[in-house]
């Protein structure tokens, strides 16, 4: 689901819909000829721009990250049900199996003869920018929407969010983050807190809506890719600010498998993005942090 409101004297549906469809036909794992999906069935295919840029941003946050955020997760995804198979709890064996096809150290990018291509030390292993390619979609409609001159939008792709100016009201733009309480369906409407969002992205992750109960315990779909298996923290909700989109969803994503206290560390070196978190203390009281520099 996405939402795009922007002040102009043009409709620009048909063209923000082609910015949308190009990111879908480069970086969709759903879709059955984007590049990502050739490049996980092994066809010799020439990556392009959308695609490389998705690629190194994404090796750079993994680095920063020490692994936490990671695009070859994609096998241990699936086998805990969340990709696109509903299987069996995975037994340890297979678990390790995995973890030997995982590692964004085992794929890179080559170019040759003026050609990119993505080369895998393992014709196993799998891609998947599910975490940072919607906050990329939102960048590249931000980055249309500018291109025609627009100066005040809001551009959001599955809860990630880029806003420049000023809404319809002449005020800064305000984004709710919503309350994590278990919510499988959707149907929560209730908000923790408002943040005042202008000329910045923001992008929530939080496994309060992507979970299910095995043998009554609770499974998160946030894989941690050193361990194999579902995080286990206090974190509920991780929302990230920064510059742009991208960077903003695979942080999120990460500071998701981190935990609170990690995930501060890297704040702490980071001035280039802010954090908001929710998490359970002790005693299971739902509480909040969140950067200095976060205007409310």
């Amino acid at each position: 689901v996405y939402k795009i409101t922007y002040q102009s004297e043009d409709n620009l549906k048909e063209e923000i819909e082609t910015e949308l469809k190009k990111v879908d036909n480069s970086l969709s794992p759903f879709n059955p000829n984007s590049v990502i999906t050739r490049v996980n069935h092994n066809e010799k295919t020439e990556v392009d721009s959308f695609f490389v840029h998705v690629f190194h941003l994404s090796k750079k946050i993994s680095d920063e990250t020490h692994g936490a955020f990671d695009i070859t997760v994609a096998p241990l995804v699936n086998a805990w049900g969340f990709g696109f198979k509903k299987g069996k709890m995975p037994v340890q064996s297979q678990i390790d199996s995995l973890l030997s096809i995982t590692g964004y150290q085992k794929v890179k990018y080559i170019k040759t003869d003026g050609k990119g291509e993505i080369i895998k030390k393992d014709n196993r292993i799998m891609l998947d920018c599910s975490a940072i390619a919607k906050g990329y979609g939102s960048d590249m409609v931000a980055r249309y929407l500018e291109s025609q001159g627009v100066k005040n939008y809001m551009a959001e792709i599955g809860g990630e969010v880029v806003t420049r100016g000023i809404n319809s009201q002449q005020q800064p733009w305000r984004i709710g983050i919503s309350k994590p309480v278990d919510d499988t369906l959707n149907v929560n409407r209730d908000i923790q807190a408002v943040l005042k969002v202008t000329d910045m992205a923001m992008a929530t992750s939080g496994n309060y809506r992507n979970f299910y109960y095995k043998n009554g315990k609770k499974y998160a779909h946030t894989i941690d890719p050193k361990t194999g298996r579902p995080v286990q923290h206090s974190l509920l909700s991780a929302t990230v600010l920064a510059k742009d989109c991208a960077t903003a969803d695979a942080y999120a994503t990460a500071f998701m498998v981190m935990g609170v206290e990690k995930a501060k560390l890297i704040l702490k070196n980071n001035t280039e993005i802010m954090a908001y978190f929710i998490y359970s203390d002790d005693s299971g009281k739902t509480k909040v942090w969140y950067s200095d520099t976060i205007r409310q």
